[in-house]
């Protein structure tokens, strides 16, 4: 799960029925509690994508094609499915087992390259798929060493051509709170707007009380800034009457060191999780929102 972007798990049989979406779906109607855009894609949305995209495992080359499709099997992001004629065919084992799926009948299939294999890892369609999907192959994102569009290598999922994210410096003055107690007091944020997520507010480390944040071992990926460099959990001071720590909060704050150069304004700034703890923005508190983070 990715810092602002999460890892849904895929779906094989959800979604709609069995039809590529060809035209915008219907406006959605804007939750009172809900102050940022969401995603405007349907499931089984398919998309040509112009990007070369290129999978690796254990060294080898297991597909290069420019020809890839974004498919939404969820409505948050896509996925890529690959023409079977850019695979190398070396590499598949088929399982000889079927699977149903609201885009057509799939075929399992296993990898094998570089000594290492994944089983039950690729998904390969046949003609009777839906436009777009027939005859293409869908490879399980975590199958696969390395992705890469173009040249740079991408993380958690393919990038959504319908996700804006925007890293802007802002003087709002900015408090983060949990249980009434401070972690974080400034008026130099920069926030990142993303599609389909609540603004994200990263502040400087020496605007956080850091006496509050205990380093944790976690590390997420996300397809738009990058590898996280730093986690922490927030553990409060003990309480008034003496009593042993309160409840430690896992992994509420995160940080980029070294974040894609589309996101270079966030360096080694830290972010918490609107969905758990109190936000204001020049003295609004903002609500909670409820995400696949909450």
């Amino acid at each position: 799960m990715s810092a602002g972007t999460g890892q849904i798990p895929d779906p094989a049989s959800a979604g709609t029925p069995a039809q590529a979406s060809t035209q915008a779906p219907a406006a959605a109607p804007v939750a009172a509690d809900r102050n940022y855009p969401q995603m405007p894609v349907q499931v089984n949305h398919v998309e040509p994508a112009p990007r070369r995209v290129r999978g690796f495992l254990g060294n080898e080359l297991i597909f290069d094609t420019t020809s890839a499709r974004y498919v939404w099997e969820i409505p948050y992001y896509p996925q890529y499915y690959i023409p079977l004629s850019d695979i190398d065919a070396r590499f598949l084992i088929d399982e000889n087992a079927e699977q149903n799926t609201h885009r057509g009948t799939a075929r399992r299939h296993g990898l094998r390259a570089g000594g290492l294999e994944r089983r039950s890892t690729v998904r390969v369609y046949g003609s009777d798929a839906i436009d777009g999907v027939a005859n293409t192959a869908h490879f399980a994102w975590g199958a696969l060493d390395a992705w890469y569009e173009e040249d740079e290598q991408v993380f958690v999922h393919p990038r959504s051509p319908y996700t804006r994210v925007d890293a802007l410096r802002s003087h709002r003055r900015v408090r983060v709170s949990l249980d009434g107690v401070t972690l974080a007091d400034t008026t130099s944020a920069v926030l990142v707007f993303e599609t389909g997520l609540p603004t994200r507010y990263y502040i400087d480390r020496t605007d956080i009380d850091f006496r509050y944040l205990v380093p944790s071992d976690t590390q997420t990926a996300c397809p738009y800034k990058g590898v996280t460099s730093g986690y922490w959990s927030v553990r409060l001071e003990p309480g008034s009457d003496g009593n042993a720590i309160r409840h430690e909060h896992q992994d509420l704050a995160w940080a980029y060191d070294f974040p894609t150069r589309q996101l270079l304004p966030i360096t080694g700034m830290v972010a918490f999780y609107n969905e758990k703890l109190d936000i204001e923005v020049d003295g609004h508190p903002l609500p909670r929102p409820q995400t696949h983070f909450s």
